[in-house]
């Protein structure tokens, strides 16, 4: 057994190291090519920033079908939109189950926006999100018929820029998916997730405007990613290596095809990293509208007018939930605020992912990047709020399972403040530190500025930013394990000649059984290291920003209570709003059976708090139905919604006793209306509790003698599910 496992520890040896030198291989050609990136799918560029009036190094691509999938141009687009935070782009579309992929599955037609490795000198974040206006503007030429605007995924660092655009151009945007996107960066939780403590503990951005003097007005994006590597120091240093090691024989192709996104480096300007860094990393600026516009207009995320899909997990180290939804604390005090300014917000939190499997996994994309493709219509008509996406697996026993395509049943559940507070919010006391930490960076810059930048510049030329930017540890161990050392080219003829002779050990050898303690041994190691590094700077972060005497040496009161960043509040949004109510006080006597329906149905929805897919779908075929209400579109259906919906929440009383004034005198049309909407309501089962007494109140507003009413539901399952002996529909006579 001893021989079999040193064979077999040989011969894996000499095949990962072959593996090395063919990831250094590809990493020099990747290079080498004009426009690198690692789409599975058909780019066909449509415009190239770099023609525009204020050019950028982005691009919008159309992506071409792969064969078989048939695409429905009725269907609203989706554009995705790759982070430019150290690496390439192509990441949302990497593999056939990807963002992309199940978009094109759901028969949407499917553009990315791009980037080039290199910027335009001069470009800013400006540019880029008025150049992004430009590409969305072209799809929505493209597409006429369609039924909404783009819906626009962002990932990562692409979810901020997305969301700034929206508040710019409010407009272009049709729906709003971000997913691991960092937007409220002081939020989170003690003992976890350090990395909103690295600017404070850097002394601020000052080695930002240093790292790009040192490159002649560039930023190595190779600094970006070497800070991502650094929060999972037993990944990167080990795990990733061993899983290829103790795989070698299936696990190289998977491996390579990863690493040649993950080492396709690319650079930013400097004015745009400085931006970045000093606008939200340190700053946390964009939630709380303190960012303007080269015209002087402030970006107020509370323009948004479309629904905004927040994907995000506990197991992200790097944009964690409270990062990725505290802004809505940051701009909000309530959910009615929410709703005074029409918007919907939906969130996701997974429990397990890490940041990359956000928008990589092919698991978290058929499941929930799926549903979302596939529910996107669902999002887009859901009544203003906060929400909150369950997914559950249907099962043959599912109630209504015929009306859900996938494996999954998305509910939409109502959520209030309190529950994104419960997933990380600071104190007074932690904002205070984040707001020292934010003064101390801003003088550092001034000083560093002042004294010390006028140097650099003098000291650095162009040729020494290039050989700056060759010897970064990341590019070097790409480069010097690939066939440029000789050494390493040697182990291409001895890797043949391994494959040739290559006998495993078996799976019950003791030895490997060994190996894999010893690797969960170093695992450990590293773990614990990396806890106490953890555990060390947050200690250190709070006690230097937490002293009264720094606060009050930068301005800031050590007494004060009040929340830092907080986005300030208008005299005339409260007066648009006033008339708004109004407006639809004065509605709702009016209108039709259309109306009247829709309110009736709210009315009993809001039982539950909850809108389900099964629901959205059986509307949808009441729609199509010839015997249906007449055609809507989607935007003038989601209008009605929302109308309906906001004189319920206003004065429900009035609303609901209006509904028979809304409905027609000919009782066939009225009984069909209720059969119709008891379809919907009762998609999930047999009502109970107070939806079934709603719906028997919403029963006798319509006043037919003969009327679909639900009998009392089954007691509950403990299941999280459907109950599938939920009593069916039954007709009765109703007693006047």
């Amino acid at each position: 057994m001893a021989l079999d496992y040193v064979r077999d520890a040989t011969q894996r040896s000499v095949l990962f190291w072959d593996v090395m030198r063919k990831r250094g291989n590809q990493y020099r050609l990747h290079a080498k090519a004009a426009a690198p990136h690692v789409l599975s799918f058909t780019p066909e560029v449509l415009l190239d920033g770099r023609t525009l009036e204020r050019p950028v190094n982005y691009a919008l691509v159309r992506i071409v079908p792969p064969a078989g999938i048939q695409i429905d141009e009725t269907r609203r687009p989706f554009v995705v939109v790759d982070p430019r935070a150290g690496h390439g782009p192509g990441i949302g579309g990497f593999k056939a189950d990807s963002e992309i992929g199940v978009a094109l599955a759901a028969g949407h037609p499917c553009y990315f926006i791009g980037f080039l490795p290199e910027p335009v000198p001069g470009q800013t974040i400006e540019d880029i999100a008025r150049s992004e206006a430009i590409f969305l503007e072209k799809v929505i030429s493209l597409h006429p018929d369609a039924d909404a605007k783009p819906c626009v995924i962002g990932n990562c660092q692409a979810g901020w820029a997305v969301m700034m655009l929206a508040a710019m151009r409010p407009e272009l945007f049709g729906s709003i998916v971000i997913a691991g996107a960092p937007l409220s960066y002081w939020a989170g939780e003690r003992g976890k997730y350090p990395m909103r403590y690295t600017g404070g503990l850097l002394g601020g951005s000052w080695l930002t405007a240093l790292a790009g003097d040192l490159g002649q007005g560039k930023f190595d994006g190779a600094w970006l990613v070497q800070n991502f590597e650094n929060q999972n120091p037993a990944n990167t240093l080990w795990t990733k290596q061993y899983n290829l090691y103790s795989k070698i024989d299936t696990e190289a192709p998977r491996y390579l095809g990863f690493e040649q996104w993950w080492g396709n480096h690319v650079n930013l300007n400097a004015e745009e990293i400085q931006f970045i860094v000093d606008e939200l990393f340190v700053g946390n600026n964009l939630a709380a509208g303190r960012i303007e516009t080269s015209k002087g207009e402030a970006v107020d995320l509370r323009n948004i007018r479309a629904p905004i899909v927040v994907f995000c997990s506990k197991g992200d180290n790097i944009t964690p939930p409270a990062q990725a939804l505290g802004w809505i604390t940051d701009l909000y005090d309530s959910v009615n605020e929410i709703r005074s300014h029409g918007q919907t917000i939906v969130y996701t939190v997974h429990e397990t992912v890490g940041h990359l499997g956000i928008f990589v996994s092919a698991g978290v994309a058929r499941k929930e990047h799926g549903e979302f493709s596939s529910n996107i219509d669902l999002i887009d008509a859901l009544p203003p709020g906060l929400y909150e996406a369950i997914f559950e697996a249907k099962t043959d026993a599912t109630v209504g399972g015929d009306l859900v395509e996938g494996d999954w049943i998305m509910r939409c559940e109502q959520r209030t403040l309190d529950d994104i507070r419960a997933l990380g919010c600071n104190n007074a006391a932690d904002d205070r530190r984040f707001a020292t930490a934010a003064k101390v960076s801003e003088i550092n810059l001034s000083l560093y500025r002042t004294f010390v930048q006028p140097w650099v510049r003098a000291m650095v030329t162009e040729q020494t930013a290039e050989r700056l930017r060759e010897m970064h540890p990341l590019r070097l161990q790409y480069e010097l394990l690939s066939d440029l050392n000789p050494v390493t080219a040697t182990i291409a003829d001895l890797a043949v000649h391994v494959e040739e002779e290559r006998r495993p050990a078996a799976k019950d050898n003791p030895f490997l059984a060994l190996e894999q303690i010893v690797s969960r041994q170093i695992v450990a190691g590293l773990d614990a290291w990396r806890e106490g590094i953890e555990a060390m700077s947050e200690a250190t972060f709070l006690a230097v920003y937490g002293s009264p005497f720094l606060q009050a040496a930068v301005g800031i009161d050590p007494a004060s209570e009040k929340l830092h960043r907080r986005a300030s509040k208008t005299a005339l949004h409260a007066q648009v709003l006033k008339t708004r109510i109004e407006e639809l006080r004065a509605r709702i006597d009016k209108g039709g059976l259309r109306e009247g329906m829709a309110r009736s149905l709210l009315y009993v929805a809001m039982a539950n708090g909850a809108a389900d897919e099964r629901g959205f779908a059986a509307i949808r075929r009441m729609r199509r139905a010839e015997d249906a209400m007449p055609a809507m579109t989607l935007a003038d259906f989601k209008a009605l919604i929302r109308d309906q919906f906001l004189m319920l929440v206003i004065d429900e009383q009035a609303a609901v006793a209006a509904i028979p004034r809304l409905l027609p005198a000919d009782e066939d049309a009225r009984r069909r209306a209720l059969s119709m909407l008891h379809s919907v309501v009762s998609v999930r089962g047999a009502l109970a509790g107070q939806a079934e007494e709603r719906w028997r109140r919403i029963v006798n507003l319509f006043d037919v003698p003969e009327a679909p009413v639900a009998e009392p539901a089954a007691p509950e399952r403990p299941s999280a599910g459907p109950n599938p002996s939920a009593t069916p529909l039954k007709i009765v006579r109703r007693t006047k």
